[in-house]
């Protein structure tokens, strides 16, 4: 659910460009502002459209399976341009791809208000992940490149990690009130204004960085997103048409075929995209592929439950949207407790409580009925899943750039990033595969005695709940993987943490 944008790595390598972050910005205060609110616009569209998934479903004709791709579009072209993205800011200058980013997003977020049709809609969303994937980068290294490092840095440092850390509580809410007094579209349309004036004010009140020669990997990029999508489509395609079908076979193979190309364009790129020495570390590798377990049972919790809310327990959607924020909060207060603590208790015990703390909260949500409450059925396994991931995930960002050479800083701590996108697009297919063959074998077979009324609500319920046990066996995984790492020379004092979250 979080989407910290750029690695505070990055921050740290970044030098003051003469006459720029030493003299301080001449209107520090918009400069700021113009960072903040497009760090805010990137992770609220992370969750704002959840709240109103259900009626982008009834309005555009979604099945349920082809519904993630609402979210799945809008992840992979993000997590899997991200790196890119970082790059073309150290070439080309971090502002004028930030700007671009921005332009972009705004442009498909109007397309994506006044898409008449679903086909449409999700090219919008992969749009705004190419927006975002251009723009985050630049959103933390800018604070670097305007604000001297000392109590300016702090201060604006502040501001940029409290955006970072309510903004996904601020989606939920939002997306539900704008879906509730005006229309699913506005979710979209929100974010026009705000991109236009971060487009018109950037070049007046936020430095360009100075440029760093180098090369763009464009071939890993597109090999690497393109081969997830394949690989995302497949496991949906096998929903609806069987594991069997062509184009589930073909999708898989292709896969294949472009990861296994990607991996090889990597070991030969003289500037990679994604240096893969970074996985010479064995803990940082088992680490960060528990966290793709782990983001994507987060990302399928919030896929499944905001359906179960407004179409089984009948909640508005703004309604919905404040039943989500103590997912949110809690994961904030977690990670507020790692911060303080962290010293003492160091980073393993925290990953492992916090691994086996989501797990159980996905085993909890797998006991959903459609006679399951808000109070006794969700907001426990809620509240676990959400003080699980503060638990998991601060730690996790600390382990990502401990001990990496300077020149990988930032596609180190980008690469969590980089997981959580992925993993929650890979998991929430594996998840919507699930769910959609559990219903249609319900559908074949439903109760004896059961109203066809109640039918609807039966089948996301069983189709939900089954989700959820896959969910819970993929998040044991990622307790495995806890206990198996040794993470070793990881500092932990207080002054590393705060400089590796931001």
């Amino acid at each position: 659910m979080t989407t910290s944008s750029t690695p505070s790595a990055t921050l740290r390598d970044e030098a003051d460009p003469p006459g720029s972050a030493q003299s301080g910005p001449s209107r520090p205060g918009i400069t700021l502002a113009i960072i903040a609110v497009c760090q805010l616009m990137i992770i609220l569209d992370a969750t704002i459209v959840n709240v109103a998934l259900p009626d982008i479903q009834k309005d555009l004709e979604f099945s349920g399976s082809t519904l993630s791709w609402v979210l799945n579009a809008y992840a992979l072209t993000f997590g899997g341009l991200l790196l890119l993205g970082g790059r073309f800011g150290d070439i080309l200058g971090r502002r004028k791809v930030f700007v671009a980013g921005v332009l972009l997003f705004t442009v498909a977020s109007l397309i994506g208000g006044i898409t008449p049709n679903g086909g449409l809609l999700l090219v919008a969303r992969a749009l705004q992940g190419v927006g975002a994937a251009l723009a985050a980068p630049g959103t933390l290294a800018l604070i670097a490149t305007n604000f001297a490092e000392g109590p300016a840095r702090t201060k604006a440092m502040g501001v940029y990690g409290g955006v970072t850390g309510s903004g996904a509580a601020l989606g939920l809410i939002l997306g539900g009130v704008l879906t509730d007094a005006a229309s699913w579209r506005w979710v979209f349309f929100v974010n026009i204004p705000f991109g236009l004036a971060i487009a018109l004010l950037s070049p007046r009140f936020v430095r360009e960085s100075e440029r760093h020669p180098g090369r763009f990997d464009l071939l890993g990029a597109l090999t690497s997103t393109g081969g997830m999508a394949l690989l995302v489509y497949a496991f949906i395609n096998a929903a609806s048409e069987g594991w069997s079908d062509g184009v589930t076979l073909a999708c898989f193979a292709g896969a294949i075929v472009l990861l296994g190309a990607f991996l090889l364009i990597e070991t030969r790129a003289a500037q990679p995209i994604l240096p893969l020495r970074l996985f010479r570390n064995r803990d940082r590798a088992i680490l960060l592929g528990a966290m793709l377990f782990l983001s994507g049972n987060l990302t399928g919790m919030f896929f499944f439950l905001t359906q179960f809310v407004q179409e089984v327990l009948k909640f508005s959607p703004i309604k919905a949207g404040f039943g989500f924020v103590p997912v949110a909060f809690s994961l904030i207060a977690a990670a507020g407790v790692v911060m303080k603590q962290l010293p003492k208790v160091g980073v393993k015990p925290f990953m492992l409580t916090g691994s086996i703390l989501a797990t159980g909260g996905m085993v909890w949500l797998a006991q959903l009925d459609a006679g399951s409450s808000y109070v006794g059925g969700l907001l426990g396994p809620m509240l676990l899943i959400g003080v699980g991931a503060g638990f998991f995930t601060v730690p996790l960002t600390i382990v990502a750039v401990a001990g990496v050479e300077a020149e990988d800083a930032g596609a180190a701590s980008s690469l969590l990033n980089v997981a959580t996108q992925v993993g929650g697009a890979l998991g929430l297919a594996i998840l919507v595969t699930v769910f959609s063959s559990s219903a249609k074998d319900e559908l074949a077979n439903p109760p004896a005695g059961l109203a066809p009324a109640d039918l609807p609500a039966h089948l996301l319920a069983v189709g939900s709940a089954n989700a959820f046990w896959v969910g819970s066996a993929l998040a044991l995984v990622s307790v495995v993987a806890v206990v198996f790492a040794r993470p070793k020379d990881v500092p932990t004092d207080a002054a590393s943490i705060m400089a590796a979250v931001g």
